[in-house]
């Protein structure tokens, strides 16, 4: 299923426009969009809010007839057992990760530690915990932390566009995590040269104009046929006013959905 996550919504959930959208915002505009998924991912006020508000987001995420999804960054203990327990207020059956937290870098033996510790009440509660490809961690060890731990409700959320900080190519990382994604985040990307061709830029692009070859990630993965979910985002920057930015982040949205569509 096609979905829009809170990186689709950044600017629009920022202090920096005059109005920022809500959570429930989020999930209103993406129903307009004919979207049935959202991923609420690295949303800050979603750990800060009372347990009456977050009752009141699922339900309005209930109303709407949206299925929620969840992602954060870590894997202590305390992190994985509250995502799962938001989870449940959410009904949500995929929370996305990461190996390195805001306050941790654990080895893989301390992370494999959490992981296992915190995986059989995953699976009893039927949520699966993707771990995202990204620059700080190569892929192929995370695909190997993935194989040592062996379980069906732990896999790969794909984002190729991470690891190329890391001089890996999105098409390796594909080819490489294919076989485990559970997940998968959607945006273009470009490089584009600094003024006076002193350096480069890598950033975001609209979808189907930048470097992504996702015509082969679809052929490798398959996530239709295997439904696996592709969330959309964006990497957009400022572009010098709340209006012009809130536009161009609505219109990239528009035309990663009408890419996505036209490849069913």
């Amino acid at each position: 299923m096609i979905g829009l996550g809170t990186y689709a919504f950044f600017w629009q959930h920022s202090d920096l426009v005059p109005e920022p959208l809500s959570l429930v915002g989020a999930f209103e505009a993406t129903r307009e969009l004919g979207v049935e998924l959202f991923q609420i991912c690295d949303y800050a006020p979603l750990e800060t809010v009372s347990a009456a508000e977050l009752e009141d987001a699922a339900a309005a995420a209930r109303d709407l007839g949206l299925r929620i999804q969840l992602g954060t960054k870590g894997l202590e203990p305390e992190r994985l057992g509250r995502f799962l327990d938001l989870a449940g207020v959410f009904g949500a059956t995929l929370v996305r990760s990461m190996l390195h937290g805001p306050d941790s870098r654990p080895s893989h033996a301390q992370a494999d530690v959490w992981v296992r510790a915190a995986l059989p009440a995953y699976e009893a509660s039927g949520v699966t915990l993707a771990l995202e490809t990204y620059e700080q961690v190569a892929t192929a060890d995370l695909v190997a932390f993935v194989e040592r731990i062996g379980s069906e409700h732990l896999g790969v959320c794909l984002d190729p566009a991470n690891v190329v900080a890391e001089l890996e190519r999105p098409r390796d990382c594909v080819e490489a995590t294919a076989a485990y994604v559970k997940n998968v985040h959607v945006k273009d990307f470009a490089f584009a040269r600094r003024p006076g061709w002193v350096g480069f830029t890598y950033g975001g692009a609209p979808m189907g104009t930048g470097l992504h070859d996702y015509p082969h990630l679809l052929s490798t993965v398959r996530p239709r046929e295997r439904e696996i979910d592709e969330v959309v985002e964006h990497w957009l920057s400022w572009q010098g006013d709340p209006e012009t930015t809130i536009r161009t982040e609505r219109d990239w949205t528009r035309t990663t959905l009408e890419y996505l569509r036209s490849t069913t």
